[in-house]
C-alpha cells in the first residue's frame, strides 16, 4: 500500500481500534432531502461532535456543509449513482473522478459494484479503472460489494462472501456490504476478504434494538466497523445514534448500554 493511501486511511481508521464509524449521507442524490438529512450542515455537525470518523457523502453534501469539516472528521467522497427513485434502474454509473475527491478534501473515493447483475461485467470494469486512478493518486477506495444473483436475497451469506472477495480483488482498499445475518457465515467473509469489511444499514430497521444487534454481532465476528446511514440519522436523533455507534464500535459497549444511551 502507498504511504499516501496508509495516511488518509488512518484518519478513517482509528489506531487503538482498527475499527471506523462512517455516516453515509449519500442518500439526497438519489431520493431528496429525506428526514433527517434536509440540512446537510446541521446533520453533518451532529455527526462530528457524536465521534463519527467519517462521512460518506456527494459533492452537494460536501458544499452545503462547507463550515463543518475538521480533523475529526473525515469524507469519502461518492464517485457513483446517476439515477433516482423518479424512474431510475438503480444501475450505477461513474458519475466523478478521484481527482475530484482530492480536490474536496476527500480521505477516500466510494463506488457501488453490484455483482450478481446483468450489468455486472460493466459495473466491475468501471470500478476497476476508478481503482487504477486512485492507485496514482494514493486515494483509498471503498467498495461498496452488493450481492443479488438469481433466486438469492440481498444479504445472503454465499453472496456476500463471494461479493465481499471480488470487490478486493479489483482494487477496493475498503468493503462496505451486507451483514449476512449470523456471526459465522459474517466471519467467514471476513476471513475471506484481505482488507477491511464494515457493514452498511439498508432500509430503516423496525427497532434500535435490531440496529444495534447487527452492529455488535458484527463487530464480534471480525468486522471493523459500519457505514450506514438512515438507521442512524432517519431516528430523529443523530448525535445520540451516532454516540451509540461509537460505542459499541469502539468501546465495547453491549446492546444494552447503546439503547440506554440513545433514550430506547
Amino acid at each position: 500500500m502507498s504511504i499516501g493511501k496508509s495516511i488518509r486511511l488512518s484518519s478513517i481508521f482509528r489506531r487503538d481500534t482498527g475499527r471506523t464509524v462512517i455516516v453515509a449521507l449519500d442518500h439526497g442524490g438519489i431520493a431528496g432531502p429525506l428526514p433527517g438529512i434536509e440540512k446537510p450542515a446541521e446533520v453533518v455537525r451532529a455527526c462530528r461532535e457524536g465521534g463519527a470518523d467519517a462521512i460518506l457523502a456527494t459533492r452537494g453534501v460536501v458544499s452545503a456543509a462547507a463550515g463543518e469539516w475538521d480533523r475529526t472528521l473525515s469524507v469519502i467522497l461518492r464517485l457513483t449513482g446517476g439515477f433516482t427513485v423518479l424512474g431510475g434502474k438503480f444501475e450505477e454509473e461513474v458519475i466523478s473522478s478521484p481527482e475530484a475527491a482530492l480536490a474536496l478534501g476527500a480521505a477516500a473515493a466510494a463506488v457501488t459494484v453490484k455483482f450478481g447483475h446483468e450489468r455486472e461485467g460493466e459495473f466491475t470494469r468501471q470500478a476497476s479503472f476508478v481503482a487504477d486512478a486512485c492507485e496514482r493518486w494514493g486515494l483509498p477506495l471503498m467498495i461498496e460489494a452488493m450481492a443479488k444473483g438469481k433466486d438469492m436475497r440481498s444479504g445472503d451469506p454465499k453472496g456476500i462472501l463471494l461479493a465481499a472477495r471480488a470487490a478486493q480483488e479489483i482494487g477496493a482498499d475498503v468493503v462496505k456490504t451486507y451483514y449476512t445475518g449470523d456471526p459465522d457465515s459474517f466471519r467467514r467473509v471476513v476471513e475471506g476478504c484481505p482488507v477491511p469489511v464494515v457493514i452498511l444499514g439498508g432500509e430503516k430497521a423496525e427497532t434500535l434494538g435490531e440496529v444495534f444487534s447487527v452492529v455488535h454481532a458484527s463487530i464480534q465476528a471480525g468486522g471493523k466497523g459500519i457505514a450506514i446511514g438512515r438507521n442512524i440519522w432517519e431516528h430523529g436523533k443523530t448525535r445520540l445514534m451516532v454516540e451509540a455507534m461509537v460505542g459499541l464500535v469502539h468501546e465495547g459497549w453491549t446492546v444494552a448500554q447503546a439503547l440506554a444511551h440513545a433514550g430506547a
